[in-house]
């Protein structure tokens, strides 16, 4: 439910769900790697880089990935692109069957330039998450970062709605997006 909540935006309510659930067990690391996010999506930072290094210090190897995953998108997020890639190595290692570390690892390797990585990690989350739940139930700082995973994934699959998703992206705001989106249009 508070899951439901992040990803519709409901930030305060989603809060409410994951402190309820600690509240009923302290121990529930998923939650708090839940709250963690919603600390992300409310631009606190630091105050999420806590609680998910409580979850990589004290989780199960599954809370832990679940947390390195998250760590790795807001150092992406934050710039700096080699903690990033180590946080994202570590969580796929952990789990190499769980796509979601692959899926921000194909972002990061697009939005540095390396088409050819960005497309065999992609297939690879992709073979992981058939069906696509996976994908679906990824939360973003920002809605240009779901944008650009539904054009590599569109452009994977040949969906000639893959070129819209470009061009939105390198009218975007944010400068290494909009930079990947023109070499995806120039046809790299």
């Amino acid at each position: 439910m508070g899951a439901d909540r992040l990803r519709a935006g409901d930030l305060a309510g989603a809060r409410a769900v994951f402190e309820a659930d600690l509240a009923q067990d302290p121990d529930k690391l998923s939650a708090l790697n839940d709250l963690a996010v919603s600390y992300v999506l409310d631009g606190h930072g630091d105050a999420a880089r806590r609680l998910l290094d409580e979850v990589v210090s004290t989780g199960s190897p599954a809370e832990q990935q679940a947390a390195l995953v998250n760590l790795g998108e807001l150092y992406a997020v934050e710039g700096y692109v080699s903690a990033a890639r180590a946080y994202l190595e570590t969580a796929r290692s952990l789990d190499p069957t769980r796509p979601e570390a692959a899926y921000a690892l194909a972002l990061l390797a697009d939005s540095r330039g390396d088409l050819t990585g960005a497309r065999a990690t992609l297939r690879e989350a992709l073979r992981r998450d058939e069906g696509g739940a996976a994908r679906a139930a990824l939360a973003y700082v920002y809605p240009e970062e779901r944008v650009h995973l539904e054009a590599l994934v569109a452009e994977a699959a040949g969906d000639p709605a893959a070129r819209e998703r470009w061009r939105d992206l390198a009218a975007g705001r944010f400068a290494a997006l909009a930079a990947a989106a023109e070499r995806h249009l120039a046809g790299e």
